[in-house]
């Protein structure tokens, strides 16, 4: 490790930690020339597959870019962000168990629609009318006419609570 403060090579660790989760280990180190000390991160590196856009082009996997889009779905709506980052993170826990180096946009935006359709339905008709790229009013209706026949079984299984009719009683 080279020091930030003289560049020299040879350090000691001071002190070292296990932070968030696991995720990362902090180390406190003094440099062995000037005897000052450093904070240094290690971090294990992620192996996310790329994404294939429509255009057939390929970036990086970026967690920030699926956050923002998932939030931007659930703007306005009753869904909390520990919900929204809960549904990344299972995203990107699937795309760490796959053996492929590649998703397309198509497969990542079915996950995400998968996810929003339990979360919250307005937000999921919001993210697919972008993602499907609707046109017109119809593929809109589509979309919800879906989401209503989904939900009939639910509201079968709802039983009206009844109400017992209390007796007239006569007052003086």
């Amino acid at each position: 490790m080279k020091c930030p403060f003289c560049g020299h090579t040879e350090d000691r660790v001071v002190d070292s930690r296990v932070g968030r989760d696991g995720e990362f280990i902090r180390r406190r180190r003094e440099c062995l020339k000037c005897r000052r000390r450093y904070t240094t991160y290690e971090y294990i590196e992620d192996v996310l597959p790329h994404v294939v856009k429509r255009d057939g082009r390929r970036e990086p996997f970026d967690r920030q870019k699926l956050r923002g889009s998932i939030l931007k779905a659930c703007e306005k709506r009753s869904v909390g962000v520990q919900a929204v980052d809960d549904v990344v993170g299972e995203i990107e826990a699937r795309l760490h168990e796959r053996a492929e180096r590649e998703i397309s946009s198509k497969e990542l935006g079915e996950l995400v629609m998968e996810h929003l359709q339990r979360l919250d339905q307005v937000a999921y008709v919001r993210f697919a009318s972008v993602y499907r790229q609707f046109t017109d009013v119809t593929q809109f209706m589509t979309e919800v006419r879906g989401l209503l026949k989904d939900d009939k079984p639910k509201e079968d299984k709802v039983k009206p609570i009844a109400v017992k009719p209390r007796p007239l009683v006569k007052t003086k």
